[in-house]
């Protein structure tokens, strides 16, 4: 128990320097101080207000709402699956929400306004129809039906999006930064378009941890103990997939982020029961993303870099660390 209260405790305070340090640098550096007068109204307004409270905070917050999405739709994901690989990508959500974003960057560029709606219609549409392959015919609902039939339908939108870009070459760099996964500085449009789906997500996953616990005994003991499996394990990729869905509408493709946070969380907390497991993912997940995205404004500044590298560079020597001690 100590363990777990000092990792969630300590992926709190790094979220909240997470937050301090997105919102003070970037291409012009604001003193914390400055920072939190402007927030709360006591600063000298004027371009320093519009830096950090109509460009800053948005971005700040859409960090946040991806990275506790990600995370928790990864743990979703691995306790439903009882797979250790399980990520978005399993259940066709990352190629559902690219094929739908760069459909609209390269088809229908003057509607520009609604890639996060096309992302998101697109991720649960695709999810929808494995869901639908892997619920029909004999042995409905197995892991092994719908882990096929996501990679399968994840394949055909893969290919379609290739294929658009292949026939839109002249535009292609347009969603190259959107491929690579990226946050922008575009004010609240896309928190407020997103924001419901995320709750939503969130709060199924808070009310399915004890039944995702149950069903790690396995699905004879989970059912003789009241549960239902196969519900479980649908509501479950449900909700990660309207989660998954949501922040690939808002950040591009980062499905490394889901794959390795509920990893993180779960070595360190020596633990993988999902309702310390889910929580935890959601403050690592946030932390995690604010702080690569931070960097991906600094390092070249001012020119801005995808997030997408940086998740890489800060999970994969964290992950191996932590397995390494774990093995």
């Amino acid at each position: 128990m100590t363990r777990r209260i000092l990792v969630l405790s300590g992926s709190v305070v790094a979220l909240l320097a997470a937050i301090a340090a997105s919102l003070s640098f970037g291409a012009v550096d604001i003193p914390l101080r400055t920072v939190l007068d402007e927030l709360f109204g006591g600063g000298p307004g004027g371009p320093m207000h519009e830096i950090v409270v109509g460009l800053r905070l948005p971005r700040t917050v859409s960090a946040v709402m991806v990275g506790a999405s990600l995370g928790v739709a990864g743990a979703l994901l691995q306790a439903a699956l009882g797979n250790p690989l399980a990520s978005p990508d399993v259940i066709g959500v990352t190629g559902g929400a690219g094929f739908g974003a760069v459909l609209i960057l390269l088809v229908f560029p003057g509607s520009i306004a609604l890639l996060p709606v096309g992302a998101l219609v697109f991720g649960i549409a695709a999810t929808a129809v494995v869901f639908a392959v892997a619920w029909s015919g004999t042995n409905r609902g197995s892991i092994g039906k719908l882990i096929l039939a996501g990679i399968g339908i994840g394949s055909f939108f893969f290919a379609a999006t290739s294929a658009v870009m292949v026939l839109h070459a002249d535009r292609v760099q347009s969603a190259v930064f959107w491929m690579a996964g990226g946050l922008v500085s575009e004010g609240w449009t896309s928190v407020r378009v997103v924001w419901p789906y995320m709750v939503v997500g969130l709060i199924a996953a808070v009310t399915l941890m004890r039944p995702l616990d149950r069903l790690a005994l396995g699905d004879d003991v989970a059912t003789s103990l009241g549960a239902r499996p196969r519900v479980i394990r649908l509501a479950a990729l449900a909700s990660a997939a309207v989660l998954a869905a949501s922040a690939a509408s808002m950040a591009g493709l980062l499905g490394f982020l889901g794959l390795v946070t509920p990893h993180v969380v779960r070595m360190a907390g020596g633990t993988p029961g999902n309702r310390f497991v889910i929580p935890a993912s959601a403050v690592a997940g946030a932390a995690i993303l604010t702080i690569g995205d931070t960097l991906a404004r600094v390092v070249a500044s001012p020119t801005e870099l995808p997030v997408g590298p940086f998740m890489v560079a800060i999970g994969v020597p964290l992950f191996l660390l932590l397995l390494r001690k774990a093995v």
